[in-house]
């Protein structure tokens, strides 16, 4: 995949040959299967990495949980790890005990999207789901929902409302100006960043791995530069691209672990303040 961002046979020190950077095109793949509905592109290689991630993820609880003992085993220790983090460092932190039924969602959350993240690093597939702005958009609609489901439920709609609305303690004068302002913050800027800031950190991370992926290959031309000593150089860049390229990768690993756990961190605190009303 990386390769093609390049012409074909085309290497540094080659007589009329150019770099070619990847471009945006790597997050457009041509679909397999096109339906013809508007405003789709019909089944593409997101909808393979989709349920690969999908299957990952159900596989790691099916396969850590199947044989549950009071004396956990290696792969029970790794779910319960997990569970006590979610609970630990992210619910209780942020809705106290009584978030602690929501940890079975922000669990799943966690899970699906760092199985979608790391997509981008599976040799093969190597595009990560939420580098499509169509996927992290889902998932943050959803919470959006919830959000707005939970505090309806706790306080009723105009209560709700009014939370969101009218913070505690400005003065009536001013509430012309701060309304609009927290109505645009609240249900309209609060989900577009929420997924947005998954997308655009998952799309800048793998445009940067396809370029040193790309380049390193450009620059590998050990046998066909025009002397010895020009493939020796031409070897020597494209060893530095690959040390890019395994830095970054290790880097990118863990921004992808990071962004799934500032997603569902994001999505407990709505959450928690859904449940706690007017602030």
């Amino acid at each position: 995949m990386y390769s093609a961002a390049s012409e074909e046979g085309c290497h540094l020190f080659d007589p009329g040959c150019k770099f070619e950077a990847p471009g945006t095109s790597l997050f457009f793949p041509n679909p397999w299967l096109d339906f013809g509905l508007p405003a789709t592109s019909g089944i593409t290689k997101y909808t393979l990495v989709l349920v690969v991630a999908l299957l990952v993820a159900a596989g790691f609880w099916y396969f850590t949980t199947r044989n549950a003992k009071v004396v956990p085993g290696r792969g029970q220790s790794m779910a319960e790890m997990l569970v006590s983090f979610i609970r630990d460092q992210i619910t209780r932190t942020t809705m106290g005990k009584e978030g602690d039924k929501f940890i079975p969602l922000l669990l799943t959350l966690f899970l699906f999207i760092f199985s979608m993240n790391i997509m981008g690093l599976i040799p093969g597939l190597q595009l990560p789901v939420t580098s499509n702005l169509a996927f992290p958009a889902v998932l943050a609609i959803f919470v959006f929902i919830l959000w707005n489901a939970v505090g309806i439920r706790r306080h009723g709609v105009g209560g709700h409302i009014k939370a969101r609305l009218v913070p505690g303690g400005v003065p009536v004068w001013i509430l012309p100006v701060v309304v609009p302002i927290e109505a645009l913050s609240n249900f309209v800027i609060r989900p577009a960043t929420h997924m947005i800031r998954l997308f655009a950190t998952m799309f800048a991370g793998h445009l940067l791995l396809a370029v040193f992926a790309a380049g390193g290959w450009y620059m590998f031309n050990l046998f066909g530069a025009p002397n010895a000593g020009l493939g020796l150089l031409s070897a020597g860049f494209s060893g530095i691209a690959l040390i890019g390229f395994l830095v970054f990768t290790a880097f990118e690993l863990f921004i992808m672990a990071v962004q799934a756990y500032v997603f569902v961190l994001l999505s407990s605190i709505y959450l928690g303040e859904a449940m706690e009303g007017a602030h």
